[in-house]
């Protein structure tokens, strides 16, 4: 009597001899493919402090300079374009003090890379004034005493300014939540508010700017 193969006779198997041959292969195959899929060259690092050319366009002037990759909006705006009206604060985007308007919206120049800026147009607390006189929200600020010791102020104005560019008749709480990403240390919240309703009236009544 045959005995049959525990397997069944009519599968093919793997011989001892094609196992062997197939493991001995595997770390050539290997060895290819890696070979074949070696990573292509990595681009190289900018270096951070090699000053690289920059255009930008500030308050509706277009200026041209030299400016390290890793410097801030603030750092350029104060240090090498003398726009000392956009103040550092806590520069890591808490206190508001360094609001500038990039195409028309608030943005903390303090978290900004001045490279980002390219091709953008930036509007700081100088870029609101008409020579000497005060723009609208400028007079506005003043009218109502809406300061104490100042510092935080120009950041106040230019987010009230972004606000009442796309909202000429704000709520109190639109502007309450506008005016929520600026600090003032000094607690003059409500005259801001009020500065912020005055320059709203004024604007709607057809003042200039």
């Amino acid at each position: 009597m045959k005995t049959k193969c525990k397997h069944g006779s009519g599968k093919k198997g793997v011989s001892r001899r094609g196992f062997l041959s197939s493991v001995s292969a595997a770390p050539i195959a290997t060895v290819a493919m890696g070979q074949a899929r070696k990573p292509a060259a990595t681009a190289p690092v900018a270096d951070p402090h090699e000053p690289v050319k920059l255009a930008l366009k500030v308050n509706g002037r277009a200026l041209k300079l030299l400016v390290e990759p890793r410097e801030t909006l603030l750092s350029v705006l104060r240090e090498k374009l003398g726009m000392t009206g956009t103040k550092p604060g806590c520069e890591r985007g808490e206190c508001g003090a360094c609001t500038v308007l990039i195409d028309g919206a608030p943005r903390y120049a303090c978290l900004m890379l001045a490279l980002e800026a390219e091709g953008r147009e930036i509007t700081t607390i100088e870029g609101l004034m008409k020579g000497e006189e005060l723009g609208l929200v400028q007079k506005a600020f003043v009218e109502e005493d809406a300061f104490q010791c100042g510092y935080c102020t120009p950041g106040q104005v230019m987010a009230a300014e972004a606000l009442l560019r796309t909202n000429a008749n704000p709520s109190h709480d639109e502007i309450r939540l506008a005016m929520s990403g600026n600090l003032c240390r000094c607690g003059a919240y409500d005259h801001i508010f009020k500065a912020v309703r005055r320059a709203a009236e004024a604007r709607r009544a057809g003042g200039a700017r």
